[in-house]
């Protein structure tokens, strides 16, 4: 396989496409350090808020079939070739491995092509890379029909997950969907059929435990070795019982961990961002690993708070630098302020925390999710702004889906 083009960055900049929270981090990064950022978004304007965004511009998407037409136009229009091409999102970093020969012409990659990122992608190929390798993973199973269903070996409750979040819908965004007897299973997997497909779904035994048995390895890796990463533990999050955000984290050590991820990662010969969720199971006592995410995550900007900045480092690799070695400090906190107050009720509520307890553990933060003292309007606006795209992207939704159902009874609206 052809080594992508080096482009002299010297007087470039980076663009930035999609993304929410983790992009808005990167854009903050570059910004302070004088690189120019522009996004390219079809969805979260939140990263565009930020005074370190020189540009946002808004293109159909990277599953539209005019996406690197669209690349190709604005790169050859505004001369921004060579330019760091940042993908944010799930569906934008797949797109740009699955284009990696065309985009590599124009742009500065990060991102490996897919014959490596996708066993990272889909998780279907994540675990038989795991088994491959001895990682631990949850028991899985891979229906194929309805009546597949009955003959599934795992004990209730279990968890339904698309092999692959590289679509926008409840199955997808959700993440996971819980079952706790055969008739809820084959409700939901009902459901989710109708979103994704059959061939598209997993199910997975639910490893006891709340949140706190979560942990992850970020790193940016270059060349197929690390040069900089942290373990972490999610501290809190939300929902709190099943949740899919996580509003707590905090820096710790974990060398199972990261032997684990290493192992992983050197099979792929990686390069890039990369956080690799695990759970602890108390069962066994083994960290079992449970998603690849080969792009800018949630809690990007607790590396910098540790002593580690991914979005510096990654773009001085880009730029062909040479990287000093760095070591995270533990005890580094990052806090998603407002969904951590909805779990700060839900645990108050259940019993759990005390506010005063609350209060005095915010002193311990080192980062926030979206505010930044020398960027305040991101913060400002996060609320009103992720409450419109739920309401937009609800009824959005409820379209597709009627029109889906119609379809499927041949009944023209």
């Amino acid at each position: 396989m052809n080594k992508p083009r080096r482009h002299d960055l010297s007087d470039k900049g980076a663009i930035i496409l999609g993304g929410a929270h983790g992009s808005l981090e990167i854009t903050r990064s570059l910004g302070r350090r004088g690189i120019r950022v522009w996004l390219i978004t079809a969805d979260n304007p939140l990263p565009g808020l930020s005074r370190y965004v020189e540009r946002t511009l808004s293109w159909p998407g990277p599953g539209s079939d005019d996406a690197l037409r669209f690349l190709a136009e604005i790169c050859g229009r505004d001369a921004l070739t060579g330019w760091v091409l940042l993908p944010g999102s799930d569906e934008d970093v797949r797109f740009v491995a699955q284009n990696h020969a065309a985009l590599t012409a124009q742009f500065t990659l990060v991102t490996p092509a897919w014959d490596k990122l996708r066993w990272a992608a889909d998780k279907r190929l994540m675990n038989l890379r795991a088994a491959e390798l001895g990682i631990a993973y949850p028991h899985s199973f891979y229906p194929k029909t309805r009546e597949d269903l009955s003959r599934i070996d795992l004990s209730f409750p279990v968890i339904l997950k698309p092999t692959a979040r590289d679509d926008r819908n409840r199955f997808a965004d959700a993440k996971a969907w819980r079952a706790d007897d055969l008739a809820a299973l084959v409700s939901r997997y009902d459901k989710a059929k109708s979103l994704i497909g059959a061939d598209r779904i997993m199910i997975q035994e639910m490893i006891p435990g709340g949140g706190t048995t979560q942990f992850s390895y970020a790193a940016v890796w270059h060349g197929g070795r690390p040069i900089a990463s942290l373990t972490a533990q999610r501290c809190r999050q939300y929902p709190i019982d099943f949740g899919f955000t996580s509003t707590l984290v905090e820096t710790v050590r974990r060398p199972e961990i990261e032997a684990a991820a290493s192992k992983f990662l050197s099979a792929l010969d990686f390069t890039g961002l990369v956080e690799i969720e695990f759970k602890y199971d108390t069962r066994d006592g083994t960290y079992k690993i449970l998603d690849v995410n080969p792009r800018a995550w949630t809690w990007l900007g607790l590396g910098a708070a540790a002593g580690i900045d991914f979005a510096a480092l990654q773009w001085q690799l880009a730029c062909g630098e040479s990287v000093a070695p760095a070591e995270a400090r533990t005890g580094a906190q990052w806090r998603y302020l407002s969904r951590d107050i909805a779990a700060l009720l839900a645990e108050t509520i259940a019993g759990r925390m005390s506010p005063l307890g609350y209060v005095k553990g915010l002193h311990r933060s080192s980062a926030f999710a979206v505010f930044a003292w020398d960027d305040p309007w991101p913060a400002f606006l996060d609320l009103p702004l992720s409450a419109l795209r739920i309401a937009t992207r609800r009824l959005a939704r409820r379209g597709r889906e009627t029109a889906t159902a119609l379809q499927s009874a041949k009944i023209t609206p």
